[in-house]
């Protein structure tokens, strides 16, 4: 498997692959926008890092289906996979590519193989199995962007996401050889079959990868990746396409740890939800939500069977239920393709493959298809120690949608269960279910009967003062909490000033030392010098002495015969 350590220095880019037309800065305004990326309305999905395959009975290989792919359906059992027959020529294999569909046609943008970027656009049709490249007018590669940087317009890239909007593609942020400070927001048009950037304001996303982008609406909700200096990111930013406006955005309550390669859903319009990805050491399996409305996160209790820890998966919602496929981590890739329902937030797994199939690879993606009126599930690409290009296809057994599940922390539920107390209170201690009103599918499971109750005032009553008596104690460990907080943080300023002031002194004994060394090394040169200033000395010495000598012999000798006359009268 990929070790993710690693991943980002592989990659290499190709200069030599497709590149595409010209810079468009007005603001999209499609006629038909797509309104979430988990509706099957508008089929598409994000393209994440996965693999390749190897003959079992979990899936169906595409000897199973006539070479007449008219009655391919006839041949699909549900929750089963199978590997479609395509005639024509295939795309190269590839992983980390980006996916989405379009009425009954799937599109693959980009991704990378044997440490190269691609920058093709390859189509597949849905009703006959056959491959063909899209065919774009190219004006111009390079265009100058406002803030006077140059970008290609459509580059090898890979790591990047791609959604549906109206009818162009957006292909949002990823890796490429060329530089960009920011997430770059690029479009193709299908209709006009022209391509460029859409230039972007407010507060700008730094560039990245591994990221996830959902569409609510007519904004997109980008969460996660890793950024050109290899950092892991856990912000929020949205953009709304049609002011093309960047904001971040300001979340409460513990986010999920920085992460790539994961996997992000939207349920009811109302919740982002996020599951799995990887750090540079470890990959994670837990479920964190956002509620769009109040910018809250939560990481509410989920059931079933749980999914192992992965990354590089990709995942799609159909009637409420997140299907996931492909991922790894590092070790082995996840055999099962996994389902959640949103409504119960229960796992159950929908089928499992062999080792080494290119269903149990990372960088693999997944799309949701209306095809012939019936919802499939499309897999393409992927890598596990071989690059994947072949087209899986599966008949999930679908439930009809309940009503959305409405996720809480544990502030709302203490403040949901107050605020129906006194509602009880209020209404004399007493509800009635309504006659007419059917049964949910929980109370259908549980069986509990249809019957008026009474509610007893008083313990109601002790039960509001007990939450209301949690909540001041919540309130006031709140409390004491920021004020440990801002202690510890005035330490840390002073701890800060006192460890800038040992700098300073440091910085003041180094230069002693350096002075101090200096002339340590003059005294040793000196030292050095000596035994030859002694030799020196000596024999000045000496020839002081003689000179001496021959002094005191001059003045014997010139004394002459008086002194010897001198010396005979003595």
């Amino acid at each position: 498997m990929i070790k993710r350590t690693k991943q980002n220095k592989t990659d290499t880019h190709r200069a030599d692959e497709l590149s595409f037309a010209p810079l468009a800065s007005q603001a999209l305004s499609p006629s038909s926008p797509t309104s979430s990326i988990s509706s099957i309305d508008n089929p598409w999905i994000f393209s994440f890092f996965q693999s390749p395959r190897i003959p079992n009975p979990g899936v169906m290989g595409p000897e199973d289906i006539k070479e007449d792919t008219g009655s391919w359906q006839t041949k699909l059992v549900h929750n089963q996979w199978v590997a479609l027959p395509m005639s024509g020529p295939r795309p190269s294999g590839r992983y980390k590519h980006a996916a989405a569909v379009l009425g009954e046609k799937l599109y693959i943008s980009g991704g990378s193989r044997s440490g190269r970027h691609l920058s093709d656009i390859q189509v597949l049709d849905l009703t006959d199995f056959t491959w063909s490249s899209l065919g774009l007018n190219i004006e111009q590669n390079t265009v100058k962007l406002e803030n006077g940087s140059l970008q290609e317009v459509f580059p090898a890239i890979s790591g990047h996401d791609m959604v549906i909007w109206g009818k162009k593609l957006l292909v949002l942020g990823g890796q490429h050889k060329t530089y960009s400070e920011y997430v770059t927001v690029r479009f193709v048009d299908l209709e006009a079959l022209q391509c460029g950037i859409l230039e972007t304001t407010g507060k700008l996303p730094v560039a990245r990868g591994g990221q996830s982008f959902s569409l609510v609406g007519s904004k997109l909700i980008m969460f996660g990746g890793e950024d050109t200096k290899r950092r892991l990111l856990n912000d929020i930013h949205i953009l709304d396409l049609v002011t093309l406006s960047w904001t971040e955005v300001e979340t409460t309550q513990p986010p999920p740890s920085p992460r790539y390669d994961h996997a992000a859903a939207v349920h009811a319009e109302h919740y982002l939800l996020i599951f799995g990805g990887c750090s540079h050491s470890t990959c994670f399996n837990d479920v964190h939500v956002l509620d769009l409305q109040t910018m809250e996160w939560s990481q509410p209790e989920n059931r079933g069977d749980f999914p192992t820890p992965r990354a590089g998966h990709s995942g799609v919602v159909i009637n409420d239920q997140w299907f996931l496929v492909g991922g790894g981590d590092n070790k082995s890739g996840a055999l099962e393709t996994i389902v959640l329902d949103l409504t119960k937030l229960v796992w159950s797994v929908v089928t499992r493959v062999n080792e080494r199939d290119p269903l149990a690879s990372e960088g693999i993606s997944l799309c949701a298809a209306l095809i012939g009126g019936v919802k499939y599930l499309v897999a393409f690409g992927g890598y596990n120690g071989k690059y994947n290009n072949e087209v899986f296809i599966m008949k999930p057994r679908l439930t009809d949608p309940p009503p959305p599940k409405i996720f809480q922390s544990p502030a709302a539920a203490a403040a949901a269960a107050s605020v129906s107390a006194a509602y009880l209170i209020g209404s004399g201690g007493s509800r009635a279910t309504p006659k007419e009103e059917e049964p949910s599918r929980e109370d259908s499971e549980i069986k509990h009967p249809k019957h008026e109750f009474t509610v007893d005032v008083d313990a109601v009553r002790e039960e509001n003062r007990v939450l209301e008596s949690s909540l001041a104690e919540v309130r006031e460990e709140n409390s004491k909490l920021r004020g440990k907080f801002d202690d510890v943080k005035n330490t840390h300023a002073e701890l800060s000033k006192e460890l800038l002031s040992v700098q300073a002194q440091l910085a003041d004994e180094r230069s002693r030392c350096f002075k101090l060394e200096a002339q340590i090394a003059e005294l040793r040169n000196l030292l050095q010098s000596s035994p030859a200033i002694e030799a020196e000395v000596l024999s000045l010495r000496r020839q002081i002495s003689m000179m001496e000598q021959t002094a005191t012999t001059e003045n014997q000798a010139s004394r002459g015969v008086w002194g010897w006359i001198g010396v005979g009268d003595s």
